[in-house]
C-alpha cells in the first residue's frame, strides 16, 4: 500500500482522497515529534516508511486515517488548503492539538474517535468557524474547553463531543445559538448531557421542557438517543434487590428518562433502561398534538398506539412508582 502511495505522489499529485491505515506486521510510519517512547523502542527493528511524501497530495479534499503505525506529533498531517474532510480514529499513539487545525482553512467535516492523545480546547476551532459543517470528537478524554464556544458556527450541523472534558449547560443554549443543529451528543460533564443524572424525580419535567423549547426553535434536531437518569444518590431511588420478590423475574424500577417522537409531537417517558428493550412508563407528552386535518396527524395516531401497545408491567404510571408500589406491583403481578 505505501508503493502505491509513493509511486502516486508522483504520477497523480491531484489525487483528492487518501487512506492511512495499518501497514501490516513489521512496517510503519516515521516516528513523528515527541514519540511515545515506549511504542519506539517496541517498533525500533520495524521498517520505517516516510509519512512525509503525504504532503506531495496539494488537492487533497479527503484524508482517512485509522489504525495507522504513527507514533508522535506529525505536522505534516495538518496542512492541506483544500481539505474537507479529516477522519482519524483509533490512534493510541497520534499526538496533535485543536489548534492544529488552523492548517485546514477549508475543512468542514472531522471525525475524531479514541484518540488518547489528541488535546487542546474547542475556542482552537473558532478559525473554522464558517467552514466546519460536522464535529465528532468522541472519547478523545483531554479535549476541554466549553462546547458553547461553537455556538455561533452557522454551518454547524452535527456537534458529538461524548467521552471529552468538554464543560457547559444545554440550559444556556438560546435562541440564535446553533441555528443550523440537526444532532447533538454531549458528555456526561455538561449539564443534560448524555448519561445526565438527576438528583428528584421532580426535577425532570422542568429539565425536558426547557430542551423542548430548543428543539422548537431547530425543528431538525433530533433528539434520538440522548438518555438521563436517576441518581444512586438520590432520595427517590432505591434497590430493586431489596424486594424479595424481585427473585421471580421483575423488572429494574424505571429511573431512566428519554425521549419519544410521534410525528411532529415530542415527549419523553421513563424506563427501565436506556436501551430498546427497556420496560416503559406512560408518555408525557410536552407539545400539543398535531390537527386532525394535518398531512402528518396519520403518522402521529400510528406511532402513538405503537407507543401504547408496549406499556404493560407500567402501565397507569407516568413516572416511576414509589418503592411501596413497586413492591406492590411485583406482589400483585
Amino acid at each position: 500500500y505505501y508503493n502505491l502511495m509513493a509511486a502516486m505522489s508522483t504520477a497523480l499529485p491531484n489525487l483528492q482522497q487518501i487512506s492511512l491505515k495499518d501497514l501490516g506486521g513489521g512496517h510503519k510510519y516515521s516516528d513523528g515529534e515527541d514519540p511515545d517512547e515506549g511504542a519506539a523502542e517496541e517498533s525500533a527493528n520495524f521498517t520505517s516508511l516516510d509519512i512525509d511524501i503525504i504532503s506531495n497530495f496539494r488537492k487533497l479534499r479527503i484524508l482517512y486515517i485509522t489504525v495507522a503505525p504513527l507514533n508522535g506529533r506529525y505536522p505534516v498531517l495538518f496542512d492541506f488548503p483544500l481539505l474537507q474532510n479529516l477522519t482519524i480514529h483509533n490512534q493510541p499513539h497520534l499526538k496533535f492539538d485543536l489548534g492544529m487545525l488552523e492548517g485546514l482553512p477549508q475543512l468542514r467535516e472531522l471525525h475524531c474517535f479514541h484518540i488518547p492523545h489528541m488535546s487542546g480546547n474547542l475556542r482552537s476551532l473558532r478559525v473554522l468557524k464558517d467552514t466546519l459543517e460536522l464535529i465528532s470528537i468522541e472519547y478523545c478524554r483531554h479535549v476541554r474547553g466549553t462546547f458553547m464556544d461553537l455556538a455561533d458556527f452557522p454551518r454547524l450541523k452535527t456537534l458529538h463531543l461524548g467521552g471529552t472534558c468538554v464543560r457547559g449547560d444545554v440550559r444556556n443554549i438560546g435562541e440564535r445559538d446553533f441555528v443550523a443543529l440537526e444532532s447533538l451528543v454531549l458528555p456526561f460533564g455538561v449539564y443534560g448531557g448524555l448519561g445526565h443524572e438527576f438528583e428528584r424525580i421532580s426535577d425532570v419535567h422542568d429539565f425536558m421542557l426547557e430542551i423542548y423549547s430548543i428543539k422548537k426553535h431547530r425543528p431538525s434536531l433530533s433528539l434520538k438517543g440522548w438518555y438521563g437518569m436517576l441518581s444512586r444518590r438520590s432520595p427517590d431511588w432505591y434497590d430493586i434487590w431489596e424486594f424479595e420478590e424481585n427473585k421471580c423475574g421483575f423488572p429494574d424500577p424505571p429511573f431512566f428518562v428519554v425521549f419519544v417522537q410521534a410525528g411532529p409531537r415530542v415527549g419523553y417517558r421513563w424506563q427501565t433502561s436506556p436501551g430498546l428493550n427497556a420496560v416503559p412508563c406512560e408518555v408525557i407528552w410536552l407539545g400539543p398534538e398535531p390537527d386532525s386535518e394535518s398531512s402528518d396527524y396519520g403518522e402521529y395516531v400510528q406511532k402513538v398506539i405503537e407507543l401504547k401497545e408496549v406499556v404493560e408491567f407500567l402501565r397507569g404510571f407516568h413516572e416511576p412508582p414509589l418503592e411501596d408500589e413497586y413492591s406492590r406491583l411485583c406482589n400483585s403481578d
